[in-house]
């Protein structure tokens, strides 16, 4: 069984930053790829970037060069740092773990475990 938390989500103006962490626990965490994804109401959930144990990285197009994952396997953790936020990056977040035999890091259904979110807001 895999357990993710995540935390650092909160209230920032536009422009300003915020990084979010995920803590795992269960796995063999530096081997395994890693992904945020993100849910407004009413929306499906969206890819938003991932890691790959080398440190291969992934991004959805709106938050390049804004974002930047990374990950400490030594703290079984991995990051979102977030940059010039915008109103439109509001959402809940949520980490998850990409599972083995999956294709595309951006493919939701080949995700198996995820947090249970944190929120950030935006405001203009």
């Amino acid at each position: 069984q895999v357990q993710l938390v995540e935390s650092g989500g909160g209230l920032v103006q536009a422009g300003g930053s915020l990084r979010l962490s995920c803590a795992a626990s269960g796995r063999t965490f530096g081997t395994t790829t890693m992904g945020w994804f993100r849910q407004t109401p009413g929306k499906e959930r969206e890819f938003v970037a991932s890691i790959f144990w080398s440190g291969v990285t992934y991004y959805e197009d709106s938050v390049k060069g804004r974002f930047t994952i990374s990950r400490d396997n030594a703290k079984n953790t991995v990051y979102l740092q977030m940059n010039s936020l915008k109103p439109e990056d509001t959402a809940v977040y949520y980490c998850a773990v990409f599972m083995k035999g999956g294709l595309y890091t951006t493919d939701i259904r080949a995700y198996g475990y995820w947090g249970q979110g944190t929120q950030v807001t935006v405001s203009s």
